[in-house]
């Protein structure tokens, strides 16, 4: 695996490269990655993968025509070749007014912080299949599970570099380190799955083997036998590990190309008050050893930590220079590359916690719902219009009363957001984190 420096030279290359093949403008993209896994089931080896995987990305303008091409080929030839296809490509591409690159004087300037993405560990192919195992056998102890679909362990290793011809270049890299279980509980066709996972930078941020395989089993065999959820409007509790969704909704609806578009369901609605003004929705790219961090985003812009959501409002939209010319604003730091073409993306999003404890959100409830899985992607971006398949447990009298299955949850993203209360509960487990929440007046339907 090349070193972060050598990554930088290898995507220099490419930029001076496309200069001198006639491009106006160019920038490159360089990423290599290096996984083991390791996957064991019933307690036997059932698979170890090694894979190793570089990609390097061009994209280059000429006036105001671009295009972009990406390979795994690092043979000098060959991408010679690439970038003589690429200016080619560029020359014969329509005319885009928003085309170019970031504006140079905003772009990130000094040496890159030091997020401590990265702890210096290597593969170990035993340890790696020492806590495959475990984790499946604490999942298999738990009274009730009856299969598994086993338990896995893997390590990576990446590097990412950018360049870009008008002086921006910044890399850095990262370990990574995960576990995980899938166990059935039941027999026939009453039996239920569910999983246990957690990922980290740092080995020493991993949750323990025991805990992840425990809380799978648990899940699992706490899913048997379900009822039938309540028909009509009522109160639901998203479990954190659905709860981001929401998060992630806003995201899509606050993203520049959706506002640009016209297709967000939220354009026009920037001075509204959309949730209640103690909700915060906060992105923190700068989060040490956080699973999104980075301290530059995909077009060589600074990133900086950001309230998306404030004293109830959005505070304005998430762009890259495209949508930001097309806007006539400013770009915000959020572009993110993949295979040569710009998005829009956040990194590490959370929604902070609230005052009262998850089981106080559920005092007060006679009948209603929590959420622990969703499935399907039923919602529309331009309208906000929301419906998702569901599975968890019925509320009665506010406690829990048994798992339920197979019913649908439907409402209006602007609604849910009016509605949000968060509990105090948040964890930093993922990319996007929140709170247990708590949703009134959804329609709630079970066949």
């Amino acid at each position: 695996m090349l070193t972060v420096s050598e990554a930088l030279d290898r995507a220099q290359l490419l930029c001076d490269a496309a200069a001198k093949a006639g491009a106006d403008a160019a920038d490159a993209l360089y990423y290599c990655n290096a996984a083991t896994s390791v996957s064991m089931r019933l307690g036997a080896l059932e698979d170890v993968e090694r894979s190793e995987g570089q990609d390097i990305s061009l994209r280059v303008f000429v006036g105001q025509r671009s295009a972009s091409v990406s390979t795994a080929d690092m043979d000098a030839g060959e991408l010679t070749k690439l970038v003589e296809r690429c200016v080619a490509m560029a020359r014969e591409a329509p005319e885009d007014p928003y085309a170019g690159l970031a504006p140079e004087e905003l772009l990130f300037i000094g040496p890159v912080p030091d997020l401590d993405l990265d702890d210096g560990s290597q593969a170990d192919p035993a340890a790696l299949r020492e806590a495959a195992l475990a984790v499946e056998e604490a999942a298999r102890a738990v009274a009730g599970v009856t299969n598994s679909e086993g338990g896995s362990a893997s390590h990576s290793r990446t590097r990412f570099a950018l360049v870009t011809s008008h002086g921006f270049a910044g890399g850095y890299g990262s370990s990574g380190h995960s576990v995980s279980a899938s166990v059935i509980a039941g027999e026939g066709a009453n039996m239920q799955r569910d999983y246990g996972w957690h990922s980290a930078h740092h080995f020493a941020d991993l949750e323990s083997v025991a805990d992840i395989g425990t809380r799978a089993g648990t899940r699992a065999v706490a899913r048997l036998n379900p009822g039938k959820a309540p028909n009509g409007k009522v109160p639901v509790i998203l479990d954190p590990r659905v709860g981001g969704g929401i998060v992630g909704h806003l995201l899509g609806a606050i993203a520049g190309p959706a506002i640009a578009r016209g297709t967000s369901f939220l354009l026009g609605k920037e001075d509204r008050d959309l949730f209640d003004r103690s909700i915060v929705i906060r992105d923190e790219p700068h989060r040490l050893r956080g699973l999104r961090s980075r301290a530059f985003d995909g077009e060589g812009l600074p990133t900086a930590a950001r309230d998306l959501v404030a004293n109830g409002k959005i505070t304005g939209w998430l762009l890259d220079t495209a949508s930001a010319k097309q806007l006539g604003l400013t770009p915000t730091g959020h572009a993110s590359r993949g295979g040569g073409a710009s998005g829009v993306g956040a990194s590490n999003l959370h929604l902070a916690a609230g005052s009262v404890t998850p089981g106080a959100l559920m005092d007060g409830i006679a009948d209603g719902v929590y959420i622990t899985e969703l499935i399907g992607h039923g919602v529309n971006p331009v309208t906000g219009d929301y419906s998702r398949g569901a599975s968890g447990f019925r509320i009665k009298d506010g406690v829990i009363a048994g798992p339920i299955a197979e019913f649908t949850i439907a409402g209006n993203l602007i609604d849910m957001f009016a509605a949000l209360i968060p509990a105090n509960d948040l964890e930093f487990r993922h990319g996007t984190n929140a709170p247990t929440l708590r949703i009134d007046g959804m329609t709630v339907a079970s066949s």
